[in-house]
């Protein structure tokens, strides 16, 4: 299943070409079901908990040791096995692993994808990675050096929080215009200007 609808990709679309009307800049869209699949993420919690688990049942009760161990086994077997449904999975991904995932599948769609290669090196890759609820902009060497990190970071808050509104379509492009905004007023449109990378919407399942 497709996660935007044609309607949304064809608005995204719109949203990019005109804000690039206005100026030499690129702007990449990739929504993302998720940054990682995060398998080893249930495996790590349920051994830390069948760590922990055989203490309480050696200190209070009288079970056998040979018994505590079977309890340790079937605990991390449980936990493992239940934790690995994606609905709980991408749920108990620690907060500094899922922002990582998110920062390195960004950077790296950015090269995949040809972001990095523009002619003026301005262009910007706005990634989406909707499992961990994460928005990461990534700007090319021409554009760091004239726009600060703390401006895409906003517009990443702001898609973040039109997501939770349940409005995330209308944040990417509300952020696509500012960022449209921010790369006009240093990268103004040329006479020779032509259109680099494709007005698209990218979404990878």
């Amino acid at each position: 299943m497709a996660i935007l609808d044609h309607a949304d990709r064809v608005r995204i679309s719109q949203a990019i070409r005109a804000a690039e009307a206005n100026t030499a800049g690129e702007i990449y869209v990739v929504i993302a079901r998720a940054a990682d699949d995060y398998r080893f993420v249930p495996i790590l919690w349920a051994a830390l908990v069948a760590l922990l688990a055989p203490w309480p049942l050696h200190v209070l009760t009288d079970l056998s040791v040979g018994t505590i161990l079977l309890v340790q086994a079937a605990t991390f077997v449980w936990i493992a096995v239940a934790a690995s449904h994606p609905a709980i999975r991408y749920r108990i991904v620690p907060s500094a692993i899922a922002a990582e995932a998110a920062r390195k599948a960004a950077e790296g769609l950015f090269v995949a994808h040809g972001v990095h290669q523009t002619e003026a090196r301005t262009g910007i890759l706005i990634y989406v990675a909707l499992a961990e609820r994460r928005v990461e902009i990534v700007a090319d060497a021409g554009i760091n050096a004239k726009v600060e990190q703390a401006a895409w970071d906003e517009l990443a808050g702001e898609i973040v929080a039109a997501a939770r509104a349940k409005a995330l379509v209308d944040g990417i492009i509300a952020a696509v215009r500012r960022a449209g905004s921010l790369l006009a007023a240093h990268f103004p449109h040329r006479p020779d200007d032509r259109n680099e990378l494709a007005d698209r919407v990218v979404e990878i399942e």
